[in-house]
Formats: C-alpha cells, structure tokens, sequence
C-alpha cells in the first residue's frame, strides 16, 4: 500500500496485517460501533485495476459477466469475470472516471487477474494497469455525510468533484475513491464534518457487506462458484442480454433451463476461530456433494462471526450445517437483506 497513507493510519492507531488496517487498537469495540454508529474505514482489503484505451469499453464488453454500457461517471455496477466453465475468477466493483473504467478486486487477486486480462488484449487500443497504491477507497457508514461530493440516491450511483469519486453501496454506506496523496485530507475532513465517525479496520467494512450479501471472491475461491451460485445475478451483477464474453453458456443455461442448485446464505458461528474463505461446510449428509464452503467471514458484534457460505439448497432446507466436520460449529441461519428465486 501507499506508505504515506500506511504511516497516516498508523499514526490514527491503526494496527495493521500484511497490507492491512485491521482495527484501531479495539475490534469488539469498533464491530459494535459498525452496527450501531457512523464508521470510517480504509479499505486495503481491495486492489483496484485501470483499464483505458480506445477500446476499453468494447474490451470489458466482450470479457465481463454484466454489460459495461451501463457504466459511466454517473453509475457503478457489480460484475465478474469468469472461466470458459463459468466458474467465477474475480468479483469486482466498477465506475468509469475520465474515460477509464476503474475495477475494484480483492487485493491478492489484482496481479494474476490484471495478467489473465492483459492475454485478451492482443491488438485492441487497451492497457490494463495496476493502480492499487495511487488511490485510496475509505468506507463510509454515515446517514448524513456531509461532503461537497454530495450524496448520490440510489444504489451504486456515483458523484465525482476535482479526483475523488463517492459511490453509494447500500442505504448508508459510501466508498469515496480519492487519490492517496489526498486521503489524509479526505480523512480529516470526514471526521471533522461529520463529528461522530469512528475509525475501524477493514473487517468492519466486510462484515456488512456479509450482511448485504456481497461476495469477494479470493484467491482461495476462485473458480469455486458460478455466478448464480453466489447470488450475482440478484445483486445486480450479470446481465443475461448483453451476448457473449467467457462462461456465457454456461451462465445463460442454468439461468433459462435449469435452476441453480446451489446459491449463497447469510450464517452466524460461535467459536473463537474466524472461518476462511474456501473453509468446508459439512452438511448432515452421506452426499459429500452436499458439502459448501465459506465465501467471506468476519467477527459478528454478537460474538462469533457471521459468514456467507454457498451451500445445495436441500441442504440448507434439510440438514444441520457444520464448519468443518460434524463435529465442528454449527450454523445458524439469518435472512439475507433480498429474496432468492
């Protein structure tokens, strides 16, 4: 990560794993005050990717699961890119600034999908960048934020001023994308306008988007779902219409003639392990098909962690769930904020 913006945050509190901010100095604390106060969070969980060029847009077109059309400096979208079996490599974020569409993956994911996507290149007017450490995303959990962006109104709807750029996640949450030679400012200003915002580390941020049914693919799940099997074509992340880009039939055809069998739940666990993505989920059952596994995981406000998991469907109607083994901790269901097919 930038190391300016990594000696500002340490000097904030912040307390940091590998590349990042997981808490300042209190995790119960600020998991309580994600659930029931205005947060700020640096999010270097995320690596972002530039592609530009002339042919940018018709680049992304032909490789990506949602239709990139509908993008630009007013809209974000949600989308992902997949393997010739449909398999999902990478789940991204993506808003458009200056022309350039800018895609936001999880950080260990951004050499080896900014290197897959470079091989479709070829002779298209395209660069694909890694631009991870030139910008910084902070999480904003804030009902009446108050920065001269102004808030958009809907859902992954963008405003932009001077470099930065404010996306709205969900009814209360905003990533505003600044240059990270600006991000110390930006974070003084928040705090400074909104008078009540808490600083929290990055599994804040990832525990509600758990609670919003969002997945991340990582590098230990790529390749481990379809999109319909993580619910991203009911968060808005693939268009059915759009024609064809890497996995598209197979995508299409469990989406027109067949029903996904497997699809993404919303679970808490007690226990004082935080589950992994790729973690096993053990179901009741002599089918070992009928095992999952963890999507994303983070610490719960309630103790213990809440996760997303993608599981058969007859498995989550009929039988107990486990982490791990029968014997490991079971899962108990909560509702996701959207309803399945």
């Amino acid at each position: 990560m930038n190391s300016a913006w990594r000696l500002f945050l340490e000097q904030q509190g912040a307390r940091f794993d590998d590349h990042t901010a997981q808490d300042f100095g209190d995790p119960s604390a600020e998991i309580v005050a994600t659930r029931e106060g205005d947060t700020l969070a640096s999010l270097d969980q995320f690596g972002t990717l530039k592609v530009s060029g002339e042919d940018a847009q018709t680049f992304l077109q032909s490789l990506l699961s949602n239709d990139i059309r509908t993008v630009s400096p007013q809209q974000a979208q949600r989308s992902s890119f997949n393997t010739a079996k449909g398999r999902m490599l990478a789940t991204f974020l993506i808003w458009q600034r200056d022309g350039d569409y800018f895609l936001q993956l999880s950080r260990a994911l951004t050499a080896p999908v900014q290197k897959k996507l470079s091989m479709y290149v070829l002779r298209s007017k395209v660069k694909v960048s890694d631009v991870s450490d030139e910008f910084v995303a902070l999480g904003i959990s804030d009902a009446l934020l108050t920065a001269k962006l102004g808030l958009p109104e809907s859902t992954l709807a963008t405003t932009s001023s001077d470099a930065a750029q404010l996306i709205r996640i969900g009814d209360r949450r905003f990533q505003l994308i600044c240059p990270a030679d600006q991000a110390c400012a930006w974070w003084q200003r928040l705090r400074a306008e909104s008078g009540s915002l808490h600083p929290v580390g990055a599994a804040c941020w990832d525990w509600q988007d758990i609670h919003a049914g969002i997945p991340l693919v990582t590098l230990a799940t790529q390749e481990q779902f379809v999109p319909q099997m993580a619910n991203m074509e009911v968060i808005g992340g693939v268009n059915f219409k759009k024609g064809c880009y890497p996995g598209q039939e197979i995508v299409a055809r469990m989406q027109y003639l067949g029903k996904a069998k497997r699809r993404m739940y919303l679970a808490h666990i007690g226990g004082d392990t935080l589950p992994r993505p790729g973690d096993t989920l053990f179901s009741n059952s002599p089918d070992e098909n009928a095992h999952g596994l963890v999507v994303n995981a983070a610490p719960s406000p309630d103790g213990g962690f809440d996760l997303l998991g993608v599981l058969p469907i007859a498995s989550r109607e009929h039988n107990a769930v486990h982490l791990g083994s029968a014997a490991g901790e079971r899962l108990d269901f909560l509702p996701l904020p959207y309803a399945l097919q």
